[in-house]
């Protein structure tokens, strides 16, 4: 038994409003769930950032010839099934050396050997691990840049969101940079249809946390007495995800009971959206300079290169 996982899982579910980790919905299941999810109609994130990559590619090859940059160590933080890195080494010859960071190490180790056949001249190092804490990793001499892309980073609260951009720069180094995902504000008519999938994949992921429990944790969730639901928090700038209880039960984890009122909910995710300047400002916060912003259409999605700047070495 996982300690580590029961222990957070044991104290989310003692909190006034219960919680569970998102982190946890990352097994072999559940990344294969998300990639599901990446592929629906109603999920712009995936197939915006997707589509805005090769340009960010060109014009970042163009930056670092113009920084004199001649060699790169890319590293993604939750690299998952690793289809975005790709646009980005076709256009960045520089990289000599990608490093995947997952805490799913199965779903990670078939998609980099995928990876290695799509680009067998590439060094290609898989770390399984919690990447939201820093990493003891063996840098190159090449110049580190850190990928973090999609949302992930709207799942920390902001105060965590400025820890994890800590930490990367840790991780990553002095003279560093980082591109990363940002989703933006926009109307709920957009954002929650995204999170309220019309084919109910989205449930699934976020009931697997509930299968994972059961499996790994001795529990004993009766995941059809739990609904999915996701609403658009707008005080807060937030999607929220929650498992709601659908009748009065009592749920047993590893011998310690929980009662739930009909109604009662779970707390698993959120997922924050940021206006571009409201995220350079809790960046540079983490000792991070925001270099270059990329917006899709209408504003729905930014991608961004940040700098280790002075105050964060």
């Amino acid at each position: 038994m996982d300690h580590v996982f029961l222990q957070d899982v044991l104290a989310g579910l003692r909190l006034p409003q219960k919680a569970l980790p998102p982190k946890y919905f990352y097994d072999q299941q559940g990344s294969a769930y998300f990639d599901q999810i990446c592929q629906l109609d109603e999920y712009y994130p995936y197939r915006t950032e997707l589509g805005l990559l090769p340009e960010v590619a060109r014009e970042l090859k163009h930056y670092f010839e113009r920084a004199s940059v001649s060699s790169l160590q890319l590293v993604e933080f939750g690299a998952g099934s690793l289809h975005k890195v790709k646009p980005v080494l076709e256009e960045l010859s520089m990289v000599d050396e990608f490093v995947a960071l997952d805490i799913s190490g199965e779903h990670l180790k078939e998609a980099s050997s995928d990876l290695a056949e799509a680009f067998p001249q590439l060094t290609i190092k898989v770390v399984q691990g919690d990447f939201t804490q820093p990493m003891q990793m063996e840098l190159s001499s090449a110049t580190p840049m850190g990928f973090f892309p999609g949302s992930t980073i709207g799942n920390f609260e902001p105060e965590e969101a400025v820890e994890f951009l800590c930490n990367a720069g840790t991780t990553l180094g002095e003279e560093s940079y980082l591109l990363l995902g940002v989703d933006t504000k926009k109307d709920r008519a957009i954002l929650e249809p995204a999170y309220n999938d019309s084919k109910g994949v989205t449930a699934l992921f976020n009931k697997n946390i509930l299968t994972r429990i059961n499996r790994e944790l001795d529990g004993n969730f009766d995941l059809d007495q739990f609904e999915h639901t996701a609403i658009y928090n707008q005080q807060l700038g937030r999607i929220e995800m929650h498992l709601r209880s659908l009748t009065k039960q009592e749920v047993s984890i590893a011998g310690e009971r929980f009662q739930f009122a009909e109604g009662e909910t779970i707390h698993t995710e959120n997922s924050y959206k940021y206006h571009p300047e409201e995220f350079e400002r809790l960046a540079s916060r983490a000792g991070w300079s925001p270099e270059s912003v990329w917006l899709a259409a209408d504003g729905i999605f930014a991608i961004m290169l940040l700098r280790r700047s002075a105050a964060g070495r």
